[in-house]
This record gives C-alpha cells, structure tokens and sequence, in this order.
C-alpha cells in the first residue's frame, strides 16, 4: 500500500506540476462553455438559472474511479463500498457557486465533495492529495479528528465558522462558491468556511490529509463514496457561474 501510495504521489506531484504552469486555465472568453485543446470545458454560462449536474436517473455525465461504486436508485445517487470518488467528465469548474443537497444514511456518515481536482482523476488518491475535499461529517472525533475535519471544511485546512451540518435522515444544503482563488462554503444558509490561497493552515497531522500548496482556479468536481458503513445520499448537483 505505502509503495503504491508512493507512486501515485510521484505522478500527482509530476502532473500538478505541468498543469500549474500550463496557460489558459482561469480564462473566461465567451459566455459558453469554452473548449480546449484536450476537449476539457471551463465553465462560464448563463449566471440566472442553476444547471443540473445530476438528471436523477443515471449517472450519464459521470464516472467512478477507486474501489466500490456508485449508483442511482429513487433519484438519488447512492453507493456501496469504497474508497472511491464519481466525478464529472469532461469539465473544469471555477468561478461558480456549486449546490449539493445531500443526507446521511445513517445519524452520522463520512464522505465528501471534492473541488479544484488539477487534472482527470485516474484513481481515487490523487484528487485527496492535490484537490480539495469539503468534507462531510458531523462527528470527526469518532475518527479520532477534530474540528478541522467537520462537515463543510476544507479537510484539515479550515476550522468552523459555525456548526450547521443536520444529522441523518435530515437534508443538508452545501453551496460552495469558488471565486477566483477563494473557497467560501455555505452549510443550510450559514457561512461555515472562507479561505483564500495563502491563508495559514495547520501543519498535516495524518498521511491521507492533502499536500499543502495553491490550487487551481478551475478543476474537476467528485463525489466521494468513503466505504461501506458511511453511506451519503446525494438527490442534487448543480452549479451556477458567479456574476462578473
């Protein structure tokens, strides 16, 4: 495990390398969608209405990485196993407002919505160390974490503002709002995080807590399924461009 651990970071440090550098990302030039070279879209559409990332029906648009999976069953995106990460292809997201409306299956459940991912995932690792992960989960001290780890943080990188996160079977509404090179999260209408690129972060206390270091302005976006006994039920994805 540790030496294929080792790999993925090696490629992962490689590759965000190479995209950090590379021209055009962050760069609206028309209203649309814009395409380039590698057939990838950044975001930059109508700011009126929300886009549904998520049809309820099937995951057309999506595709897993890592062990478990994940499915659609009574409009809700729901999964077995893990850990894995379903993200949406053929996009990068940035400077947008991205809603999920989600519940946990059980009173508390571990999963999380990842953002700013540098490149395509090819496995489920790569987006926990280079991107970042709202997290979702109420009790981090049963994990033997702390607050750095509650629902609407970016995984041990912010601390709560305020505590909001509504314990299984109640619904959570997430708006995580991407604004150039800062990540402001609202959890059921309540500002829980605001943090730029450059903001002090606590020094990484666990090996599967992200590499330190900037993000990109536009990423992909993922859905993690965290294993078999912390289920989240996902029923909406959507996303809607900032005003500029």
């Amino acid at each position: 495990m540790k030496k294929a651990m080792a790999s993925i970071l090696i490629s992962g440090i490689i590759l965000f390398s190479v995209i950090s550098q590379s021209p055009g990302h962050g760069v609206s030039k028309t209203k649309d969608q814009i395409s380039q070279p590698n057939g990838i879209s950044l975001q930059k559409a109508d700011t009126s209405h929300w886009r549904q990332l998520f049809n309820g029906k099937d995951l057309t648009g999506w595709k897993h990485v890592g062990p478990g999976s994940q499915y659609v069953e009574g409009g809700l995106i729901k999964s077995h196993g893990g850990m894995g990460l379903l993200y949406r292809t053929g996009e990068k997201f940035g400077n947008c407002t991205i809603r999920v409306v989600f519940r946990m299956r059980d009173t508390n459940s571990n999963s999380g919505i990842f953002i700013r991912i540098p490149i395509e995932p090819y496995e489920e690792w790569m987006p926990v160390f280079y991107g970042y992960e709202v997290q979702i989960d109420n009790k981090p001290e049963l994990s033997n974490e702390d607050d750095y780890h509650y629902t609407g943080m970016l995984y041990s990188l912010t601390k709560p503002l305020a505590k909001t996160g509504k314990p299984g079977p109640e619904w959570n509404t997430m708006e995580i709002t991407l604004d150039g090179l800062r990540t402001i999260v609202f959890l059921n209408g309540v500002k829980v995080t605001d943090f730029k690129e450059g903001d002090p972060v606590p020094a990484r206390k666990f090996d599967f807590e992200p590499y330190h270091g900037p993000r990109l302005e536009y990423g992909f976006i993922g859905l993690q399924n965290h294993g078999e006994k912390d289920v989240v039920f996902f029923k909406e994805v959507a996303v809607k461009p900032l005003r500029k």
